[in-house]
């Protein structure tokens, strides 16, 4: 099982910051509240021997807003924390680059994604850097260094090991329900994480939702959040969701937009939409972490350790959030940009994750929750690698089962566990 998170975590991402500081004059980091972005910021804090303007204080929010020049003016790296909440802070830092475009000058934070403030978008367009800070991945907690992603991209096929894997499905269950939150990894008692979780939920809708826009039904952005979770690891219908709460649809996808915004949902786009007229082009949707999803569903780790077919259906849902979670983490940690997204036919076959390289290359990954990998539950990733041919690396299932193999070609099957496990030995649960 999980430990019980004490002490601080060394974020992986902190060194790829600190390396596109050397050639970017602003590095945005953006995320959902209480990922631990200011934890990260007083890491660089500390590295370079600077103060940290934090626009959570109210009062250092009303200095920052009566003279934002003022603020903006120090020693690089100057370091702001929650921008949002003085936008006007931005084109301060414009005016700044203006006179001094040197790599490294600015790092500032924001719990609101960048691209939704009107202001952020005229201000610093071409010379900010954005990052995503996301929960905690399950190596840093558990203190392991994953490769997972870097070998998925370079060679999927050394994905398979012989040594078998130990976490039980048991285990599996509990990380999914606990999730990458640092606050919830906190809490020992699952009734302390769910307490903790609603109270999040309350606070970003309260806080960085109804300051982001006028929201008329505000008391109907829960109802919607938790429609959404319902689809999670699913092809997003707004819609159906919008249906089930009796609100119109363009209010329904105005809302959603606002979700997006402060990272609570995201949304997995469709990819090789040219792959021919047969494939579909709607976006998955995602909660931003499988703890807080299961949290909106209510599905406890006693509801999906049930031996019974539903309890199979909506742990499958949730694993994909959380397997899609854990490789987007260490996507952020590479040096290469890749584009993400999933694929499906009109005709059924799909496979949950599509990560292409900037040559063209193509890794995939197909998501189950059973211990055994029927050869029905391949045809995805079969069908992608006929069409894509030599641009197709390798295909991986993900899978509770203990054991790593080739099944075929370029398809391979490897437990869940080997997403934070590396070296010659696998780590449990």
């Amino acid at each position: 099982m999980l430990p019980l998170l004490t002490s601080i975590v060394e974020r992986r991402l902190r060194g790829v910051v600190q390396q596109r500081m050397d050639t970017e004059p602003v590095i945005i980091l953006q995320g959902p509240r209480s990922v631990g972005k200011s934890t990260l910021l007083a890491a660089i804090s500390r590295a370079y021997g600077r103060e940290i303007v934090d626009l959570d204080d109210l009062a250092t929010r009303d200095a920052v807003r009566a003279d934002p020049s003022l603020f903006v003016s120090g020693n690089a790296p100057v370091l702001i924390d929650e921008f949002q909440h003085v936008p006007e802070v931005l084109d301060a830092i414009k005016a700044e680059l203006n006179r001094d475009l040197r790599p490294g000058r600015f790092v500032v934070t924001g719990s609101t994604r960048y691209a939704t403030l009107p202001m952020a978008a005229q201000a610093l367009t071409g010379r900010a850097h954005r990052m995503e800070v996301r929960p905690l991945s399950q190596g840093e907690i558990v203190g392991s260094r994953e490769d997972f992603a870097e070998t998925l991209v370079r060679e999927p096929g050394s994905l398979v090991r012989p040594a078998r894997a130990r976490t039980t499905r048991d285990a599996y269950v509990s990380r999914v329900v606990t999730g990458g939150f640092p606050m919830a990894l906190r809490r020992a008692r699952p009734a302390d994480r769910a307490r903790w979780f609603d109270d999040y939920v309350d606070l970003v809708i309260e806080r960085d939702v109804l300051e982001l826009a006028r929201v008329r039904q505000r008391q109907q952005l829960p109802r919607l959040l938790r429609q959404l979770a319902s689809q999670t690891g699913r092809v997003l219908s707004i819609a159906s969701a919008a249906a089930e709460i009796a609100m119109d649809k363009s209010t329904a996808e105005n809302y959603l937009k606002l979700l997006e915004a402060v990272f609570l949902v995201h949304r997995l786009p469709a990819w090789g939409t040219t792959l021919g007229s047969r494939v579909g082009a709607a976006p998955k949707i995602h909660v931003v972490d499988s703890g807080l999803a299961a949290r909106l569903l209510r599905l406890t780790q006693q509801k999906l350790a049930a031996a019974s077919a539903s309890a199979l259906t909506e742990f499958g849902h949730l694993l994909e959030t959380f397997v899609v979670g854990e490789v987007n983490k260490q996507l952020d940690w590479l040096g290469a940009p890749v584009t993400r997204g999933h694929w499906r036919t009109h005709d059924g076959d799909e496979v949950d994750l599509v990560v292409e390289r900037e040559d063209g290359k193509v890794s995939a990954i197909e998501v189950k929750a059973g211990s055994r990998v029927p050869s029905g539950d391949l045809d995805g990733l079969t069908k992608l690698r006929r069409r894509l041919g030599r641009g197709f690396l390798g295909g991986v299932v993900l899978y509770t089962g203990a054991r790593s193999y080739t099944y075929e070609k370029d398809i391979h099957i490897v437990p869940v566990e080997r997403l934070w496990s590396s070296g010659p030995g696998p780590v449990g649960g």
